[in-house]
């Protein structure tokens, strides 16, 4: 199956269900009518519902409906958002000042909007103490609980024990260089009244 819309002679079909250029109905027409027609308002005639029996064709310009189609395309992908998933990996036995700086990192992305994938590691007889990773998953989650929230529960996959972190608002913007600009001068033109 192609995805590319079929125009003018590309359409081979008996007859269509017509469309005007200003959207009126015209109706079920033979193909080499709709072609004239086209040719004369000087348009395209391209298919729009090619499922359709007889299938839908709209006299139109083709060029425009492909700009303007390609535009709102960009225009999704622009207010897309995309999630990154972090990964953080921890041992059973970590230090506390270790924790306390794994601790960080899952804060910073976490504030940058990010989610956080927490991966326990289990080696050799770590194996058979999986509530370690477990506690050490629940202490984190409650001391991340101000910038996330759980979204998958701690669980066992073979030698690993893994936890999602999802961000619980939008991520922080920093202040660019620009702005931080605009704001001085803000706060110099402002006089003080006496």
């Amino acid at each position: 199956m192609t995805t590319e819309t079929r125009i003018n002679d590309r359409i081979r079909v008996p007859e269509v269900r017509l469309v005007g250029p200003n959207g009126e109905q015209v109706g079920i027409v033979r193909i080499e009518d709709a072609l004239r027609l086209a040719q004369e308002a000087e348009l395209d005639l391209v298919e729009v519902a090619a499922a359709a029996r007889p299938p839908v064709c709209k006299l139109m310009d083709y060029g425009k409906f492909k700009y303007e189609s390609a535009q709102k395309a960009r225009e999704s992908r622009r207010n897309q958002q995309l999630t990154v998933i972090k990964e953080q990996k921890l041992r059973p036995k970590i230090d506390k000042h270790d924790y306390e700086t794994k601790r960080g990192h899952v804060r910073r992305f976490l504030e940058g909007g990010n989610k956080v994938k927490v991966t326990i590691m289990f080696r050799g007889r770590e194996q058979s103490r999986p509530e370690l990773g477990y506690r050490l998953l629940q202490r984190l989650a409650e001391d991340i609980s101000d910038l996330g929230v759980v979204e998958a529960a701690p669980k066992q996959d073979g030698r690993n024990m893994t936890m999602v972190i999802a961000p619980t608002k939008k991520p922080t913007k920093k202040p660019t260089a620009q702005s931080q600009e605009s704001e001085t001068e803000a706060e110099a033109t402002v006089e003080p009244t006496a």
